[in-house]
């Protein structure tokens, strides 16, 4: 091994090998030194704004399983639409996801969350090295922007924070918050009217159809248009989404976000999602998080899905106190 590979291998032995038991601490504060400290404001997905309409099942859904929001009920969505990472200024034509939270509230006050992303698969395969991934995206002192050498080399050691970046290299970001896809990346399990539970993967396809920035409009389109975009598009009437439901098989990964299954597995069209107006504060005291589930849905043992809950409460909390 050469001199100057070993001395790169040593400079970044700290995020090479990502650090042991990850705390949702760790996630907040990593996240105030790659995008400095904004009080009041979500630690994660800090850029976004609230919309509202509705979830309503398909007639066939409830034949499949009996959790509230199968029940053929309309059931009213408070929902948030938002660039990922901390920056609450973040630019609207960068190649990074952007997220949708959903929570459904039935009129007894059942409540179902979705926290999706517009990619299908998360950034790492578990929190520690998504979390050694984020300190390599640390500004360097020096020159006040990250060390590509040190974000190169911690993909190479660790594959499974490839496939997120190169799904984002190869699809363009969204020319409205309506033209594009959303995927809740973990596994649940939801248990059928036999009382059998299946193991799933959901996600929610445009009736808008599929529209991405052109190369020209991503160097052109201003940092702010997504907002006014939906507006626009909302203007003309409600816009929807059909949520599907993927249903895994034996040797399909319960725990890793960063898989993707196989494109061949079964797909339900099981609801639709109607957004018919956006605005106002409603989910501003809305925490989305993932793991908030109705009688019926269970979490899977993926490690990035159980730590969102307490990162989530403590990034709540400090928006609450204006930390």
């Amino acid at each position: 091994m050469n001199k100057i590979t070993l001395s790169l291998l040593l400079a970044l032995s700290p995020v090479l090998h990502a650090v042991e038991q990850a705390t949702p601490n760790q996630f907040i504060d990593v996240f105030a030194k790659i995008f400095g400290e904004h009080k009041g404001e979500r630690k994660g997905h800090a850029k976004g704004f609230c919309a509202a309409g509705s979830f309503q099942a398909l007639p066939d859904a409830k034949n499949f399983s009996s959790v509230f929001w199968l029940s053929g009920e309309k059931v009213p969505v408070t929902a948030r639409f938002s660039m990922a990472g901390g920056n609450p200024n973040a630019p609207e034509n960068a190649r990074s996801p952007r997220g949708l939270g959903v929570q459904l509230k039935s009129s007894k006050g059942e409540l179902q969350h979705f926290a999706m992303l517009t990619t299908p698969v998360f950034g790492a395969k578990d929190p520690e090295n998504f979390l050694g991934l984020l300190q390599t995206l640390i500004p360097d002192p020096t020159t006040g922007k990250p060390d590509p050498a040190k974000i190169q080399a911690f993909r190479a050691a660790h594959p499974d924070t490839q496939p997120q970046a190169e799904y984002l290299a190869k699809n363009s970001p969204p020319w409205s918050y309506a033209t594009t896809p959303y995927f809740g990346i973990h596994t649940f399990f939801i248990k059928d009217n036999s009382g059998v539970e299946h193991k799933v993967r959901w996600h929610f396809v445009p009736e808008d159809g599929v529209k991405g920035l052109t190369e020209a409009e991503i160097k052109a389109a201003p940092t702010d248009f997504l907002q006014k975009r939906l507006s626009e598009r909302l203007a003309k009437g409600p816009t929807h989404w059909t949520m599907q439901l993927v249903l895994g098989e034996a040797g399909d990964t319960e725990t890793d976000p960063s898989v993707l299954w196989p494109t061949q597995r079964t797909t339900l069209d099981i609801g639709r999602l109607s957004v018919t107006e956006q605005g106002g504060e409603a989910c501003t005291v809305v925490n989305f998080d993932p793991n908030v589930l109705s009688a019926g849905v269970r979490a899977s043992a993926d490690r990035v899905l159980q730590m969102r809950s307490p990162a989530y409460a403590i990034s709540f909390g400090k928006r609450l106190t204006n930390q």
